[in-house]
């Protein structure tokens, strides 16, 4: 397997990339459900919301990394079974979801930030805060952020659906190219 993505084929740095990121979303959302409702005596209170941070903030690096190998290496032609009309659902959707990751990710920041404190990611390096004046910044980055996450996740949801409508029902290689076959 190649590297860099064909006209035809998906690298392996695009495939690594693809299910890397798909894996850290979930888990964060799952991360993310489960902390909410920790109370102040868990053990989990402090350490669950730092984990979720360091991720987001790691998840925000990859993303950057992703999108700029999406420009080094352009993504491998539509099938030739794919109306115009699929074509244009999978543009949308993908950039759906590369522009939902990246709102959702700049509430989060803002979120952890609003009180004036910068992210510490794992004790690796500090974030810094760096907007902390917008009227209710914590509130409504707090509501942009959940409600987004559970959009992207059922949006990420409906696209797996659609990938394996692909495989199993059009029988195309639309799922298999995304696992380098």
């Amino acid at each position: 397997m190649q590297w860099h993505n064909t006209r035809s084929h998906y690298g392996l740095i695009s495939i690594a990339l693809h299910w890397l990121v798909a894996v850290a979303v979930f888990a964060l959302f799952g991360l993310g459900y489960w902390m909410v409702g920790l109370d102040y005596y868990s053990g989990w209170y402090k350490s669950a919301p730092e984990l979720h941070k360091g991720i987001g903030i790691l998840l925000f690096v990859v993303m950057l990394g992703r999108i700029l190998w999406r420009w080094l290496s352009p993504a491998p032609a539509s099938l030739a079974n794919h109306s115009r009309l699929t074509q244009q659902g999978a543009r949308f959707g993908h950039a759906f979801l590369y522009l939902g990751m990246f709102v959702l990710m700049v509430a989060g920041y803002l979120i952890s930030t609003a009180d004036g404190r910068g992210i510490s990611v794992f004790g690796w390096f500090e974030v810094p805060a760096t907007l902390t004046s917008i009227p209710n910044q914590e509130d409504v980055a707090g509501l942009v952020h959940e409600y987004l996450g559970w959009t992207l996740v059922i949006f990420a949801a409906i696209h797996a659906l659609a990938a394996l409508k692909h495989h199993f029902v059009d029988r195309d290689r639309t799922l298999s190219r995304m696992f380098g076959r």
